[in-house]
C-alpha cells in the first residue's frame, strides 16, 4: 500500500503515495494545479511536485490544508512560491490544537516520540503508513525508492529534488462558516467546516469529479480518537457529524490524510466508517448507564463482526479499546464508581502492600521470574514493576521487566501501542545494563 507511487483518483486527480507519511494530492484546473495537503518535509514535497510536473507542468495556483498538523503542512515551500498570487486555505482557526498544547506547556517530550517509533531502532520498527514511514534506502539528506508512476510501471532512480526554503507557509485564506465554496483555476471546490481529528479540520469536496478529501478524519484504521502521545482532546461526536457530512455528499472516491485512496466506494466506506464509530460511542453510553466501569467496557462496546472484519477499520493507528476509555473519560470523568479509587494509595504503598502480602521483595521477583518462564508476560512485567518501585537499583528486576514488555510489545497489534511498549522495553534494559 505504501510503495511510493501516483494513483489517479478521477479525471485531472491524482494522489501521491509513498513519498511521504501523508497523502499529497493535485487537482489540474485550466491554467493551474490546486494542492491538498502538501506533507512533512520540503525536501521530499519537492519530490513530489517534480513527479506531478510529469503529469502537467501548469503552475500552482493554490494549497489547501485539510488541518494544521506539520505532517501535512511543513512541505508547502515545496510548492509555494512568493509573489505568485498563490492562495493557501484552511479555516480561521487553523493552528488552535498547536496553540492549546503551547499554552498547556505539554509540546513534545518522550511521549509523542515513544508512541510514533521515532526512537526505536530500524528493526524494531513498523511502519504503518500514518505515524512512521516504510523504510527507504538513505542517500544524502534524503530517503528515496523505486515505485511505479501514472502512465507507467519502470523502477526510476531519484534525482537531486529542487532547493525548497525550511520556511513554514501560512494560510493567505481562511474562512469560518460551514461552508465555502471556492473556484480556482477553473475548478469549482467545496471547503467545508469537519472537526474531528483535529478542531481545525476541514474536507475539501470536488462536486463534478465526486471526490472527497477528508484529510485525518479518514484513513484506514480504526480513528485515532485518543491520540496516546498526549493532545488537545479529540471529540468523537464530532467526527461523527463530520463523517457523516461527507456521507452525504454520496462521494464516488475518498482520499484520505494517510493510506491509499479508496476508489468506486466512497460512500459505503464512509458509511461503515460513521456507524461503526457510532456503535461504539452509543454501546459506552449504554454501559456507562449500567454503572459498568471503564475495563468492563472495553469487552461491552467492542466492535461487532460487521465492522470488525473490515481491514480499514482496524486498529492500526487508533484503537477501539482507547476510544472507548475517552469516550468514558470525557463524558464521566475520571472516576469510575469504585469507591477505592477515590482513596488510592500511593504507588509506593500498592507495591509495599504487595511485598507485605507475600512475604518480601524477594519473593516478588521469585514470583516474577516464575512468570515469565511460565510465559505469563503480563503477570512477570506487573510484578517486576512492584519490585522496581520499592528497590529502584535491582537491575536484574529492570532486565526481566525489559524482557516481558519487548514480548508483550511484539503481540502488541496496535502500532502506537506497541511502539511505547517497546520503547518502554529498551529504556528498562539500557538501565539495567548501566
Amino acid at each position: 500500500m505504501f510503495e511510493e507511487q501516483i494513483i489517479q483518483v478521477a479525471d485531472n486527480v491524482y494522489t501521491a503515495i509513498g513519498y511521504q507519511v501523508t497523502a499529497n494530492s493535485m487537482i489540474i484546473g485550466d491554467d493551474g494545479v490546486i494542492i491538498i495537503d502538501p506533507g512533512q518535509m520540503p525536501i521530499m514535497a519537492s519530490k513530489v511536485r517534480k513527479d506531478f510536473e510529469q503529469i502537467t507542468d501548469k503552475p500552482v495556483k493554490a494549497i489547501i490544508y485539510t488541518h494544521s498538523h506539520g505532517d501535512h503542512t511543513n512541505g508547502a515551500p515545496a510548492f509555494y512560491e512568493e509573489g505568485k498570487g498563490i492562495q493557501v486555505w484552511a479555516r480561521s482557526n487553523y493552528g488552535s490544537e498547536m496553540a492549546r498544547n503551547e499554552e498547556t506547556g505539554l509540546l513534545g517530550g518522550v511521549r509523542p516520540s515513544n508512541t510514533q517509533g521515532f526512537d526505536l531502532k530500524p528493526e524494531q520498527k513498523i511502519g504503518v503508513g500514518v505515524a512512521i514511514p516504510p523504510e527507504r534506502r538513505p542517500q544524502g539528506n534524503f530517503m528515496v525508492d523505486g515505485g511505479s508512476r501514472a502512465g507507467g510501471n519502470a523502477q526510476t532512480q531519484s534525482s537531486p529534488p529542487r532547493p525548497v526554503r525550511p520556511a513554514s507557509v501560512q494560510p493567505t485564506h481562511t474562512f469560518s462558516e460551514d461552508r465555502k465554496r471556492i473556484e480556482v483555476a477553473g475548478v469549482t471546490i467545496d471547503l467545508v467546516t469537519a472537526p474531528g481529528e483535529t478542531a481545525d479540520q476541514l474536507y475539501v469536496w470536488l462536486p463534478k469529479a465526486k471526490v472527497v478529501f477528508a484529510g485525518d478524519n479518514f484513513y484506514q484504521s480504526w480513528p485515532n480518537v485518543y491520540p496516546l502521545r498526549g493532545t488537545a482532546r479529540r471529540s468523537i461526536r464530532d467526527w461523527i457529524t463530520s463523517v457523516n457530512k461527507m456521507v452525504k455528499e454520496e462521494p464516488t472516491h475518498l482520499v484520505g490524510g494517510h493510506t491509499t485512496p479508496m476508489l468506486n466506494n466512497a460512500t459505503e466506506v464512509l458509511t461503515n466508517y460513521r456507524d461503526a464509530m457510532k456503535w461504539v460511542y452509543d454501546r459506552t453510553i449504554e454501559g456507562a448507564q449500567k454503572y459498568m466501569t471503564p475495563d468492563e467496557l472495553v469487552e461491552y462496546a467492542a466492535l461487532p463482526e460487521k465492522y470488525a472484519k473490515l481491514d480499514y477499520l482496524g486498529s492500526y493507528y487508533g484503537s477501539v479499546e482507547g476510544t472507548i476509555r475517552d469516550i468514558y473519560a470525557q463524558d464521566l470523568g475520571w472516576f469510575d464508581g469504585d469507591p477505592l479509587n477515590l482513596h488510592r494509595e500511593s504507588p509506593f504503598k500498592q507495591s509495599q502492600r504487595m511485598a507485605d502480602l507475600v512475604g518480601g521483595v524477594h519473593v516478588l521477583m521469585s514470583k516474577a521470574r516464575e512468570a515469565i518462564e511460565a510465559e505469563d508476560y503480563i503477570g512477570a512485567a506487573q510484578l517486576a514493576r512492584h519490585v522496581i518501585r520499592l528497590r529502584p537499583e535491582n537491575k536484574g528486576a529492570k532486565r526481566l521487566l525489559g524482557e516481558a514488555l519487548a514480548v508483550i510489545g511484539e503481540r502488541t497489534f496496535n502500532a502506537p501501542m506497541r511502539n511505547y511498549t517497546i520503547s518502554s522495553s529498551n529504556r528498562y534494559l539500557a538501565e539495567a545494563e548501566e
